[in-house]
């Protein structure tokens, strides 16, 4: 790798996480995966569901120690990228108070609707301009308040309070357990959570809390007022600084060789979304973007600021921060969630798929049977996946799918739907009609999702790139190292590394029908979960 510069990119997902080194010599970031690793939260003895920070720290400090042995110079600098929505509590000791619960523990049902009756959902919505959704940080804190860190039902156990041994470098330093808000202790979202680790810094970086539904993104600042009223202590809330923050060197012991001598931590778009968006290799400003995973996050650009009305709020738009001064105006969409949690189930029961293999068995599958609301509340948590689309499609009048290929073909043929239905309204709350969709992630390797994305919604579709978050997180470091000047340069530098795949539409018109259905089960299902209305 001939490079001028090295940076290291840890980007954890909901499904796995992975250390990928990078380098710039100037015109293009050359990749490399040092480190591919699991990721998959566990429900411990107090039935909470929780995400192992111990294993995926040990994991982080193996892929560290992988990417040195990999990179022929210095590595001038690391950052972290998760989701959204999720936290942990360092008390003033700089100690983790416990695992970092998950937003699909279960835990949040009914605190949309508690919050809603404390303060009402309009102004849930005009003091942060973010989406409703049950498992929002905002209303997981509130669930912390009514039932404790453990969640409802807690046995307040010691689950998840293990010390780390020293293999793979680092320790991760616990208190026992308590609630997580006493004085002195801070609130940290997850990639904060990471950079504290590596560096010993308390701040939060600002596109990751933009997801919490707790900060004011109008006022740039944390809507104190709201949380207040909520009965949400705020004494834990952290500074928060921007994406491309210099927040320190290595700490003694993280990393000992040679080439993190002079490493420094920065701060990237910590959110992966916002990671992604900055390796959108736009051409046009009236472009819409698909950010495909795990998630699916469908939304436009903005460089006017927030977009918080009242068509903003019944369409259940979010306003997420940017690199760059700019505002991803978007919904959370569930994504190839479902995909997977088929996969775990049908693994389970002694058939292992590939995701290849589902997309190639879903093309010979019959299109447009039945088709389920992906957002439905019942889709959220682990569980017997499939079983609960044959349930939604018995409840909704369809047929009901029936093994590997028809069940995967009502999630991809779902998930087209769900995406054609964002683009419309955003199309009607902007005024400003997509002109095409720019598909990146790892869901921009599944064609047939990417057609017939393109076949129902109508417009092309560019996929690519794959690694489109690592991308986007190495970007912002080398704009904190002085290699990149702006956003704009940054994807000229994706334009001349990467060629988007196009997807041409080829629709005709016989979905419209399913489509129409498709947008009343979605507006059933959100008003029975208190999100609109």
């Amino acid at each position: 790798m001939n490079a001028r510069r090295h940076v290291l990119a840890v980007d954890l997902g909901a499904e796995s996480g992975r250390v990928v080194l990078g380098g710039f010599d100037g015109s293009v970031i050359h990749t490399r995966e040092a480190h591919r690793f699991p990721n998959t939260p566990r429900t411990g003895d107090d039935g909470v569901l929780r995400w192992d920070l111990s294993r995926l720290w040990r994991d982080v400090c193996e892929g560290l120690a992988k990417a040195a042995e990999l990179a022929p110079g210095p590595i001038d600098s690391i950052g972290v990228d998760t989701w959204g929505l999720d936290y942990g509590f360092v008390d003033e000791h700089g100690r983790l108070v416990d695992d970092p619960v998950s937003h699909r523990d279960g835990r949040t049902r009914g605190m949309l609707a508690e919050a809603a009756r404390l303060v009402g959902r309009e102004r849930l919505y005009a003091d942060t301009g973010t989406q409703l959704m049950e498992f929002n940080t905002v209303f997981q804190m509130l669930a912390d308040v009514r039932y404790g860190r453990g969640g409802r039902g807690s046995r307040g156990g010691r689950a998840g309070l293990r010390e780390q041994d020293d293999r793979g470098g680092g320790r991760v330093p616990r208190q026992g357990p308590t609630k997580g808000y006493d004085a002195g202790s801070r609130m940290l979202m997850l990639p904060d959570l990471f950079h504290r680790l590596l560096c010993g810094s308390d701040v939060a970086e600002y596109t990751a809390v933009s997801t919490s539904g707790a900060y004011d993104m109008t006022r740039r600042r944390w809507a104190t007022g709201l949380l207040d009223d909520l009965g949400i202590p705020t004494g834990v809330l952290p500074e928060v600084v921007d994406p491309g923050t210099d927040l320190g060197g290595l700490l003694p012991g993280v990393a000992d060789h040679p080439a993190y001598r002079h490493t420094r931590v920065v701060a990237p778009g910590s959110h992966d979304t916002a990671s992604a968006v900055v390796s959108v290799p736009f051409t046009d400003a009236s472009a819409a973007y698909i950010s495909s995973g795990t998630w699916s996050l469908v939304g436009v650009e903005r460089t006017e600021g927030p977009l918080v009305d009242e068509d903003s709020r019944l369409a259940n738009l979010t306003n997420e921060g940017g690199v760059g001064g700019t505002i991803r105006l978007l919904r959370n969409c569930m994504g190839l969630w479902l995909l997977q949690e088929c996969r775990n189930q049908w693994a389970r029961e002694g058939h292992r798929y590939g995701y290849g293999e589902l997309a190639a068995l879903a093309a010979r599958s019959v299109a447009g049977r039945s088709v389920v609301n992906p957002d439905h509340r019942n889709f959220v948590t682990p569980g017997d996946m499939p079983a609960r689309i044959r349930r939604y499609c018995e409840r909704t009048g369809q047929p009901v799918p029936e093994g590997a290929a028809a069940t995967a073909r009502t999630v991809v043929d779902s998930l087209a739907f769900g995406y054609r239905m964002v683009l419309e309204d955003l199309a009607r709350v902007t005024g400003r009609p997509p002109t095409a969709a720019h598909i990146v992630g790892g869901g921009s390797r599944n064609g047939l999702l990417n057609q017939l994305t393109a076949d129902v919604s109508g417009l092309p579709v560019l996929a690519g790139p794959v690694e489109a978050t690592a991308l986007g997180n190495m970007l912002v470091q080398l704009m904190a190292l002085g290699e990149v000047a702006d956003l704009a340069e940054m994807r000229e530098i994706v334009r001349a590394g990467q060629r988007p795949t196009l997807y041409e539409p080829a629709g005709d018109g016989s979905a419209e029908e399913r489509y129409r259905r498709y947008r009343e089960w979605a507006a059933a299902d959100s008003a029975e979960a208190g999100i609109t209305g």
